[in-house]
């Protein structure tokens, strides 16, 4: 048994318990070949309870922090946090985006599904954030389908994030796979990076009935 199918057979039950989550639409994510699961980003569990309600697993950018603490928490987190799915990368400083991107582009050339949160931060409000153009850039270098997701409820079971959980209900929601063949080789026109970053937000808050709001949450949570 894989580290995943370990902790998705431990955790499971527990999950279940706790947020009840409903699972809609899982079965747009196709069953092989690389694909970029794109969504809301409302609190922290939000990496946890849509990757464990996949049946395929689930890669993901997450802190370096999250895998570097010292002593037994610190290897029990690492162990945990890197068998979900989550690949550490330092996003400090100027290259932490182009890391991050060549990451996913890796994942995808493997095959596998890597998810990506295009506002790029938790939002601050529980509204929809401007995406970034990463998700169109990953799409149109790899030619990996884009399927849309919305997690709803979480913000409201752990409020900015942080602390445990507590429990609650939980709706998992995918939308149809989206494609962008029609942009080959257009992944430096940045009209057409803005296109295609706008049309899987548009999905997105679809999915998760948001307010949308036309500004980056980096930039809303400077402003706070």
């Amino acid at each position: 048994m894989s580290r995943f199918a370990l902790i998705k057979a431990v955790l499971g039950p527990i999950m279940r318990l706790m947020f009840r989550p409903r699972v809609e639409g899982v079965e747009n994510i196709p069953g092989d070949g690389p694909v970029i699961l794109a969504g809301n980003h409302l609190t922290f569990i939000d990496s946890v309870i849509m990757p464990l309600k996949c049946d395929r697993q689930v890669f993901f950018i997450g802190k370096d922090e999250y895998v570097t603490g010292k002593g037994l928490k610190g290897r029990l987190m690492a162990w945990f946090f890197t068998g979900v799915g989550m690949i550490p990368v330092d996003r400090d400083g100027g290259r932490g985006g182009v890391a991050a991107l060549m990451t996913g582009r890796r994942v995808l050339d493997e095959g596998k599904v890597f998810a990506i949160y295009p506002e790029g931060t938790r939002s601050p409000d529980g509204r929809l954030y401007r995406g970034r153009t990463g998700i169109a850039r990953l799409t149109l270098m790899t030619g990996a389908p884009v399927v849309p997701f919305a997690v709803i409820g979480t913000d409201k079971l752990q409020p900015g994030g942080a602390g445990l959980p507590r429990p609650g209900k939980v709706t998992v929601r995918f939308g149809e796979a989206m494609e962008f063949s029609r942009y080959e080789g257009m992944d430096r026109d940045r009209y057409v990076l803005r296109a295609v970053t706008d049309s899987v937000m548009t999905e997105v808050m679809r999915l998760s009935g948001q307010e949308y709001v036309d500004m980056y949450a980096s930039k809303a949570k400077e402003a706070a």
